[in-house]
C-alpha cells in the first residue's frame, strides 16, 4: 500500500513539472493573451490565438471577433499584434473561410492600423503607414504552402509589428439568421532566421477597355526588371467575369518562360510554379488578360465594380534576405511589339465546367444600385490601400506628412512645365554655371565659374590641374538671388575656387561645394568666408578614403546629418561621411563593357537625395540613367531610365510629394533625342512631362533644381545661363509631341471626376466655347456704360445685405443668439466632403486620378477599386578620363565633360 501511495506521488510530482514547463514555454505571450480581446463563444479554436509549436516556432490565429455584417459588400478590418518585438518569419498560412460567407480575404503587414478597436469599418483604411500585402485568399481557395527556408520578415527593426485582416462580405443572406462570423487565417511564424525572404510582385493593367460584343480583347502587361535576382514559387491571377485566362512569362533574350497561366473563374488561389522560374537584372516579365465582351452592350473598362474588369497577375517570389524588397508592382506595357511573339497557349481560354463556375462566382447577384456616395467612399478606400505598397521607406517621416505626398505623387501629374518668359535672370552675366540649389528661404543659390573655363587644357592625363597659375576665381562665384526677379541679395565665395562643379544647401543654410581642379568637397557659412570643413587633398586626385579625383556632387540628409559625395569624373563610387566628415562607407564600381550593372557608374554627375524614400538618387551621366539606392546601406533599389533621355543624362533634383525632375545632354552625331528637362514619377518612373526654353536653347545643361511649388530652374555650363520654369494647369485634353512620341492625355480634377459619377460628361471643347462666349459678347457690347452695369450690380447687394442684417438682429432679438442649427448645418457639410474626399489616412494615394491619367481610361463605372492590386470589387451585374567642357563637339566616343 506504501508503495502504491508513493508511486502516485511520484506521478502526482511529474505531472506537476510538466505543467509548469508548458507554462514556461508560453510565459513570452502572457502579457499578450492577457490583453487580447474577448471574442465570441460562436469563435471556437479562437480563444487562445497564439499557440507554442515548439521552442522556437508559434501558431497566430487571426480572425474576425464575431461579427455580423449589416449589408451587402461591407468591408471590415481588424489587427492583431505580433506578441513579441523581436525579428520573425512567417512560413505558412492556413485559411478559415468559407464563400458563403466572405467574398475574399487580405492579410497586410504593418507598424500602424488606421484604428484601435476590436474591429472597424475600412472605409476608415487599414494602415497608416506602409503596408504590405502578405496573403490573399479568394473562393475556396487552398492553403498558400511557402517552400522550405523561405519566409515573410516580421517585427524587428525592418518587419511590420501588426498583422491586419481584411475580409470583404459579399452578399449578406448568409447572415439572416444573425450568426456572428470569425473567419480568418492561422499563421505559422517561427524564430530562426530564414536564408529567403518572400515578397509580391503585382502586374496591373489600369488602362484596358472592352468593346461590346467583342470576342477577344488582349490586355498586355510588361517591366524591365531592375534589381537583385528573385525566384518565383507561387502566382494568382484575378479578373471578373469576362475574364477568360490570365498568362504570366519571363522573357530573357526573347524567349517566352512560362511563370503561371490559370482562368481567373478558378478559385483565386495561390498556385505552385510548376518549373522553376528565376528573374534576373533586366529581365521582362509579361502579363496578358483575355476577355471577351461577349453579352455586354456597353464598353468595360478597368475599375472597382463587378460590372467593371480587371487584369493582375499575381507573383509571389524570394530574394536572398540582404536585397529583399516585400513589394513590387508593374502598372504599363514597356514593350507592345514583343507582343506579337507570346506563345499561342496565352490566347487560349481555359475550359470551365458550369457546376465549378457557379461555384467559384458564388450564389447572390444581389447588389445591383448602390448608393453613389458610399461606392465613392470605397473606391476612395481601396485607392488608398493599393497605391500604400507602392511607397518604399517612408518610415522617415510622420505619417501624415507621408499619406499627404503619396497623394501628390499622382495629383501633381495634372500640370505642365513651361518657361516664365517674363523671368529677367535669364539676362545675368555669368560664367560657366555649375551649381544651382534652393536656401532654407527658396532663394536661388547659383554656384558658376567667373572668368575660368574648363577646357581641354584644363588638366593632364593624370588629372592633375594645369592652370594653377591662374589662381582662385577672384570674382563672388556663390550668387543669391530673389527667386520672383532675380535681384541679387548676397554674394560670396570670392579667391577659394578654381573649377566650381556641384552645390547643395543643407536645412541649416550651409553651402556644400565640390571643386573638380582641387579635387576637395567643402562645407561653407553663408558668409562663405572660410571652409568649415573640408574633404580631400588640395590639387591631389586619388581613389582612397582620403582623397577624391574631380568630386561631382554632394548631398546632406537633413535627418542623420550623413554626407554623400559623388566621386567623380575619374572615380565612381559614392562616398558616405559622418556629420563630422569621417569616413563611413562606400559603394560603386566603373562600367563594365556592354551593359552596365546595378552599381556601375560612369560619370556619377549629380545627385539628389529623397528623404522621404530614405533614398539616394544619382544621374549616372554617361550611362544616360538615374541609379537610386538606400541612404543606410548603399543598396541599389532601382533604375530609372527612358530612351529619350538619350546618352547622356546630366542632373536630377527632387521634390517632396514624387516629383522627379532631371535634364539631359545634347545628343551625338546622328541620334535624334533631344535635349530637354523631365518631369517624372518618382513611384513609379514614369515620364509626366518634358519641357525645353522659350528663350534661347539649352545647350549643356548642367544642374536643375525645382521647389515644392513646381518651379523649376536649369543651369546651363555653355550657354552660362539660368532659366526659370513655371507649371501650369494641363488642359483636359492635350496631345504632347516630344522626341516624335505623341500621347494622348485626359485629365481631369478630383471633383469633376466624382460628379461625373451622376452626371454625363461633357465636351472639354464645349465648355471653353462656353467660356469663351461671354468675353466676345461682353467685347462686342461697347455701348453698355461700365458705371452704369457696375452701379445695378451693386444696388441689389446692398439691399440684399441689409435684408439679412436686419433679419439676423430680429433672430439675435427674439431667440437669444442661439446658433446651434448654423454649427448643425456646418457639421452636416463637413461630413458629406468628407464622404466625397473618402475617409481614412492609411498613407493612400487617389487611384481615380491615376487610373484617369491614361489613355482610354473612362471613369464611367467606377465606383470602386481594390486593395491587394485591385481585388476588391463589388458583386454587381573612350578618349581620356579628363572630360572638357569646350564649345566643340567632342567625338561620339568621348562624352563631354562638365
Amino acid at each position: 500500500m506504501a508503495g502504491l501511495i508513493n508511486n502516485l506521488l511520484i506521478l502526482l510530482l511529474l505531472f506537476q513539472n510538466i505543467c509548469l514547463g508548458f507554462r514556461s514555454s508560453l510565459s513570452v505571450f502572457k502579457r499578450y493573451k492577457d490583453t487580447t480581446r474577448s471574442l465570441s463563444s460562436e469563435c471556437l479554436g479562437s480563444e487562445q490565438p497564439v499557440i507554442s509549436l515548439g521552442r522556437s516556432d508559434f501558431a497566430l490565429d487571426i480572425r474576425m471577433p464575431g461579427v455580423t455584417p449589416k449589408q451587402s459588400d461591407t468591408y471590415l478590418c481588424m489587427s492583431v499584434r505580433l506578441p513579441m518585438d523581436d525579428e520573425a518569419y512567417v512560413v505558412d498560412f492556413k485559411p478559415h473561410a468559407s464563400m458563403d460567407t466572405v467574398h475574399h480575404m487580405l492579410l497586410f503587414g504593418c507598424n500602424e492600423p488606421s484604428s484601435t478597436e476590436n474591429y472597424w469599418d475600412c472605409d476608415e483604411g487599414t494602415c497608416r503607414d506602409k503596408s504590405n500585402i502578405l496573403y490573399a485568399w479568394a473562393r475556396n481557395a487552398p492553403p498558400t504552402r511557402l517552400p522550405k527556408g523561405v519566409g515573410f520578415r516580421v517585427g524587428g527593426e525592418t518587419g511590420g509589428r501588426y498583422f491586419v485582416l481584411q475580409v470583404h462580405y459579399g452578399d449578406i443572406s448568409a447572415f439572416r439568421d444573425k450568426h456572428k462570423d470569425c473567419s480568418g487565417v492561422t499563421l505559422h511564424l517561427t524564430h530562426q532566421k530564414q536564408p529567403l525572404i518572400a515578397g509580391m510582385y503585382l502586374m496591373m493593367s489600369v488602362n484596358t477597355v472592352i468593346p461590346p460584343g467583342e470576342k477577344v480583347v488582349d490586355a498586355d502587361i510588361a517591366c524591365h526588371y531592375k534589381r537583385f535576382p528573385m525566384h518565383l514559387f507561387a502566382y494568382r491571377v484575378h479578373t471578373h467575369r469576362l475574364g477568360k485566362v490570365v498568362s504570366g512569362y519571363r522573357v530573357r533574350n526573347g524567349q517566352w518562360t512560362l511563370i503561371g497561366r490559370q482562368s481567373p473563374q478558378l478559385p483565386q488561389a495561390f498556385y505552385p510554379v510548376e518549373h522553376p522560374v528565376d528573374v534576373s537584372y533586366d529581365d521582362i516579365l509579361a502579363a496578358r488578360c483575355v476577355f471577351s465582351g461577349e453579352g455586354r452592350t456597353t464598353e468595360t473598362h478597368i475599375g472597382g465594380t463587378a460590372n467593371d474588369e480587371m487584369c493582375n497577375f499575381y507573383i509571389m517570389y524570394y530574394m536572398e534576405a540582404k536585397h529583399a524588397v516585400s513589394y513590387m508592382t508593374c502598372t504599363q506595357n514597356a514593350n507592345p511589339e514583343m507582343f506579337r511573339n507570346i506563345p499561342q497557349e496565352a490566347n487560349i481560354p481555359v475550359p470551365i465546367k458550369s457546376d465549378m463556375l457557379k461555384m467559384t462566382h458564388g450564389h447572390h447577384e444581389e447588389t445591383k444600385d448602390s448608393d453613389t456616395s458610399s461606392l465613392l467612399q470605397q473606391a476612395k478606400k481601396e485607392e488608398e490601400e493599393i497605391l500604400d505598397q507602392e511607397t518604399k521607406d517612408g518610415d522617415r517621416s510622420s505619417l501624415l506628412q507621408q499619406a499627404k505626398k503619396e497623394e501628390k505623387e499622382i495629383l501633381d501629374q495634372d500640370f505642365h512645365i513651361e518657361e516664365a518668359v517674363e523671368w529677367p535672370g535669364l539676362d545675368l552675366k555669368l560664367g560657366q554655371v555649375s551649381g544651382l540649389a534652393l536656401d532654407p528661404e527658396n532663394n536661388l543659390v547659383i554656384f558658376h565659374r567667373g572668368d575660368h573655363v574648363w577646357d581641354e587644357n584644363s588638366f593632364d592625363s593624370k588629372f592633375v590641374y594645369q592652370q594653377r597659375g591662374l589662381g582662385p576665381i577672384e570674382q563672388n562665384t556663390i550668387l543669391v538671388l530673389n527667386p520672383s526677379n532675380a535681384k541679387l541679395l548676397h554674394s560670396t565665395g570670392n579667391s577659394l575656387f578654381y573649377l566650381p562643379h556641384g552645390l547643395s544647401i543643407d536645412k541649416n543654410g550651409n553651402y556644400w561645394v565640390t571643386d573638380v581642379a582641387l579635387h576637395q568637397v567643402f562645407k561653407l557659412g553663408t558668409e562663405g568666408k572660410e571652409p568649415l570643413l573640408t574633404l580631400g587633398v588640395a590639387l591631389q586626385p586619388g581613389s582612397d578614403r582620403n582623397h577624391f579625383c574631380q568630386p561631382t556632387d554632394v548631398a546632406v540628409d537633413p535627418i542623420t546629418g550623413s554626407i554623400y559625395v559623388s566621386d567623380g569624373y575619374c572615380n565612381s563610387r559614392i562616398i558616405q561621411f559622418s556629420p563630422d566628415g569621417l569616413y563611413v562607407m562606400q559603394w560603386g564600381e566603373e562600367s563594365s563593357l556592354g551593359r552596365s550593372r546595378p552599381g556601375q557608374f560612369h560619370i556619377p554627375h549629380s545627385l539628389a537625395l529623397i528623404p522621404d524614400f530614405s533614398q539616394l538618387c544619382v544621374a549616372d551621366r554617361e550611362n544616360g540613367r538615374i541609379q537610386c539606392f538606400k541612404l543606410e546601406t548603399g543598396e541599389f533599389t532601382r533604375e530609372i531610365k527612358h530612351k529619350s533621355f538619350g546618352r547622356e543624362l546630366f542632373a536630377v533634383s527632387y521634390v517632396p510629394g514624387g516629383l522627379l525632375f532631371a535634364v539631359n545632354g545634347m545628343p551625338y552625331p546622328g541620334e535624334a533625342e533631344p535635349v530637354q528637362g523631365f518631369v517624372m514619377n518618382f513611384s513609379t518612373g514614369e515620364i509626366i512631362d518634358f519641357f525645353i526654353p522659350l528663350r534661347k536653347s539649352f545647350e549643356m545643361p548642367h544642374d536643375i533644381v525645382a521647389s515644392e511649388d513646381r518651379t523649376v530652374f536649369v543651369g546651363d555650363v555653355h550657354a552660362r545661363a539660368v532659366w526659370k520654369f513655371a507649371s501650369t494647369e494641363k488642359v483636359e485634353h492635350r496631345s504632347v509631341k516630344k522626341a516624335g512620341i505623341e500621347v494622348q492625355e485626359i485629365k481631369e480634377s478630383e471633383a469633376v471626376a466624382e460628379a461625373r459619377l451622376k452626371n454625363k460628361p461633357e465636351s472639354t471643347h464645349s465648355l471653353k466655347d462656353a467660356d469663351k462666349q461671354p468675353l466676345v459678347q461682353q467685347a462686342s457690347s461697347t455701348g453698355v456704360s461700365f458705371v452704369l452695369i457696375t452701379t445695378l450690380l451693386i444696388i441689389p447687394v446692398v439691399v440684399l445685405l441689409a435684408i439679412l442684417i436686419f433679419i439676423r438682429w430680429r433672430k439675435t432679438t427674439v431667440y437669444g443668439g442661439n446658433s446651434d442649427e448654423e454649427h448643425k448645418l456646418d457639421s452636416s457639410s463637413g461630413r458629406i466632403l468628407g464622404r466625397l474626399r473618402g475617409k481614412g489616412g492609411g498613407g493612400g494615394i487617389n487611384l481615380g486620378n491615376f487610373f484617369a491619367s491614361h489613355k482610354g481610361y473612362s471613369r464611367k463605372g467606377f465606383d470602386r477599386l481594390s486593395t491587394e492590386g485591385s481585388d476588391q470589387e463589388k458583386d454587381e451585374d573612350d578618349g581620356t578620363d579628363s572630360e572638357e567642357e569646350c564649345s566643340a563637339s567632342p567625338p561620339p566616343p568621348a562624352p563631354s565633360s562638365s
